[in-house]
């Protein structure tokens, strides 16, 4: 069995419980619950992206760390990580673009993805404003939906997919 770190990072109310619930449970519940400290789950992703069964730990994270969550404990060993923002307040996506680059720097040649949650959130058709940071760099991204499920899954697939791919 394949066994990986995965690290849930972004701003207080991005959604990083109400995905993992959604990824692990299969629920929603729109009582907000600040995390603390970090939570962490185990998800099976299937089909495995591999020849062995492939899980992740998957770490929940406290939204304040910010920045420092790059000095904490928690980081340690991370093979990848979701970075969320909430498409309806563009501040938290600037921290998701910010948090990003520090990961990349951080954890070099590791798996990560910026993740756009609440697309439902969005009038129809209506597209997300993407930080500057996030385009100009061209950061991996992808929108999800922690309430209907749109793209969780996904976004942990393509994890574990280029995790087994680059070898880590």
């Amino acid at each position: 069995m394949i066994i990986r770190k995965i690290m849930l990072l972004g701003e207080m109310g991005v959604g990083k419980t109400s995905i993992v619930n959604r990824l692990v449970f299969d629920t929603f519940s729109g009582d907000y619950g600040v995390s603390i400290g970090s939570d962490i789950y185990q998800y099976k992703v299937e089909p495995s992206p591999g020849d062995a069964p492939f899980l992740f730990n998957v770490w929940d994270t406290d939204g304040s760390f910010g920045e420092t969550i790059f000095k904490s404990v928690y980081i340690r060993g991370a093979h990848a990580a979701i970075i969320l923002g909430d498409v309806t307040r563009k501040q938290t996506l600037e921290t998701m673009a910010r948090l990003a680059v520090r990961f990349e720097e951080e954890l070099p040649g590791r798996y990560f993805c910026c993740v756009l949650n609440k697309v439902d959130l969005l009038e129809g058709g209506e597209q997300p404003e993407l930080p500057e940071r996030l385009v100009s760099r061209g950061l991996p991204y992808m929108t999800t939906s922690a309430r209907t499920g749109e793209n969780v899954r996904e976004a942990f697939a393509d994890a574990a997919a280029s995790i087994v791919r680059r070898g880590l």
